[in-house]
């Protein structure tokens, strides 16, 4: 199985998008400023996760996702509510 997640930085206010086939160790490396590219964005709080059976479906979604514009706009509307409460929080 492979997922595509979204994460929200409570520091920047920002998503970021991946993918992974192991979802809870990637989880973990993101809190425990593994990734490069969220290292310097912590604390970042889980938004959603899409499962997928096929790695290409995954990496197309991803690609998708990440390519802006109404891509992002649908994220930002779906995740709304999650958004605002997390933010709310910090």
């Amino acid at each position: 199985m492979y997922y595509v997640y979204i994460l929200i930085s409570k520091k920047d206010k920002r998503l970021y998008i991946g993918y992974t086939g192991d979802l809870k160790r990637r989880l973990a490396e993101h809190a425990k400023g593994c990734v490069e590219s969220t290292k310097n964005r912590r604390p970042l709080e889980i938004l959603g996760y899409e499962a997928y059976h096929s790695k290409i479906d995954a990496e197309n979604r991803e690609r998708y996702l990440k390519s802006g514009g109404k891509p992002s706009n649908e994220l930002k509307l779906r995740y709304q509510d999650s958004i605002e409460n997390i933010l709310a929080d910090n």
